[in-house]
């Protein structure tokens, strides 16, 4: 089965045939580094990592580019709030992110160009468009004609005359249109600056994702590009006019938009109070419960956080615990166990890679491991007289191990950072004062493992552990 992708462009499923198999380039809109990433950020910076992992386990060679925008207009803003410069502010926040992506477990893309790293391929961009007619300048701003462009709005699918009855656009008497938009802007005073033909001024937004796609991947044609679906207008439809405006080829053969994140029905912002960072939710709730709840739904569907839906996640983990403190103590008292493969393995291993094929269906994989959990906790207790029994748990936990962390990222600490002999002493301190129904020593010593990054849960078949 070929596996298949909603393109947005097209509003259609179609087949993933790259321009050069098995290549695939792949380039998604990164962070603009004005303040500490959100949960938001991390949907987004979680759901393209699952997609490059699958599309690696399917044979693709990906090739992954994610910007980071280091200069514009909200990290001006915020430099001018917290009397820094630009450059800090910016400096700060890209630290921050780097630290934000390693909690999670998220692999860096292959390149991450910073903006201000790509201003003489933007300013010559630029230049191409106003000798071909599309952007014209003025006082030292230049602007892109949108009605010159005569493809503007297929991303989207309005016409012009819709975009400016149903978006609110700020008049500016320089622009020949009011949808007309900034490829360069003269700067003002105390603002980061560079050379240009048309004076000393800074890039626009868009034209930063245009330039950076196709220099670092080598292509005016990119097999994917991805994004938040709040950026599907202007922001990708202003890169498809200025992009093909100067190529004359198409910009990107497939467009992939994940759906946004809302808090118990709410917008996220400070104001609101509801404003939670990636390492608060992480401190929280723990990596794995975070992935595992943005892995629930589909990644194009809009998702509501809730407490309650976090710790549902949570308790859900729980079962993959149980399951591989039962198989750990099964399999270590025996020696050389080889992997067999059972059919109930091998037909939920089939049905997590149909779904996956599916326009990365999570849902559907993820309840295909938690039938497999279900059926692998059932042939344990029923399957003992089969001659190949520790050998099909062996290969069914392995199976799901390796499915969980190497396409969905799931249990990469445990799997990275093993115990320390303090640690193992602890944990096992803990399950004597259990034992000796020691309630107040037991929990004393969940919080001492809690403070060092391991969660203790107690389960029927005895206590379980795992980093967050």
């Amino acid at each position: 089965m070929a596996l298949r992708i909603h393109n947005t462009l097209t509003q259609k499923k179609e087949d993933l045939v790259p321009l050069n198999p098995p290549v695939v380039k792949m380039y998604t809109c990164g962070v603009t580094v004005y303040d500490l990433c959100h949960i938001g950020h991390a949907r987004s910076l979680y759901v393209f990592d699952v997609i490059r992992r699958y599309l690696k386990y399917r044979g693709y060679d990906v090739r992954f580019v994610r910007n980071i925008t280091d200069v514009d207009d909200k990290i001006i803003a915020r430099a001018v709030e917290t009397k820094k410069t630009s450059q800090t502010v910016a400096e700060e926040n890209i630290a921050a992110y780097y630290r934000d992506m390693e909690s999670l477990g998220v692999a860096r893309a292959d390149v991450e160009p910073k903006a201000t790293e790509n201003i003489p391929e933007m300013v010559q961009h630029i230049e191409g468009l106003i000798e071909k007619g599309f952007a014209y300048e003025t006082e030292g701003d230049v602007y892109f004609d949108v009605r010159k462009f005569k493809d503007y709005g297929k991303l989207s699918g309005q016409s012009v005359d819709q975009m400016l009855e149903g978006v609110r656009i700020e008049k500016d008497v320089k622009k020949k249109d009011p949808l007309d938009f900034a490829l360069w802007k003269r700067s003002k005073d105390n603002e980061p600056v560079w050379q240009s033909p048309w004076g000393p001024g800074r890039p626009g937004w868009h034209i930063e994702c245009s330039c950076m796609s196709m220099k670092h991947l080598a292509t005016p044609t990119l097999d994917i590009h991805a994004g938040g679906r709040d950026l599907v207008f202007p922001h990708h439809e202003n890169e498809i006019a200025q992009s093909e405006a100067l190529t004359g080829r198409p910009f990107a053969k497939y467009w992939i938009h994940h759906g946004l994140l809302t808090i118990n029905g709410q917008k996220m912002s400070k104001s609101l109070g509801n404003f939670i960072t990636v390492q608060d939710a992480i401190g929280k709730y723990g990596v794995d419960a975070l992935k595992l709840f943005f892995l629930f739904s589909h990644y194009a569907s809009p998702i509501d956080f809730t407490d309650e839906k976090i710790r549902e996640a949570g308790k859900a983990l729980q079962r993959f615990d149980v399951l591989f403190w039962k198989a750990y103590e099964m399999i270590r008292i025996k020696e050389n166990v080889e992997a067999v493969k059972a059919d109930f393995v091998i037909r939920r291993r089939d049905e997590f890679v149909a779904a996956m094929d599916d326009d990365f269906n999570t849902p559907r994989a993820l309840a295909s491991l938690f039938e497999l959990l279900s059926e692998t906790n059932k042939f344990i207790e029923e399957g003992k007289k089969d001659p190949h029994y520790a050998g099909i748990v062996f290969c069914a936990v392995e199976t799901i191990e390796e499915l969980a962390q190497n396409i969905f990222g799931l249990f990469l600490k445990e799997k990275e950072v093993p115990l320390s002999a303090d640690e193992e002493g602890l944990i096992e301190q803990r399950r004597q004062a259990r034992l000796n129904k020691d309630f107040k020593r037991s929990d004393e010593l969940r919080q001492v493992l809690k403070e060092r990054g391991i969660a203790v849960e107690d389960t029927k078949a005895g206590q379980t552990w795992r980093r967050i």
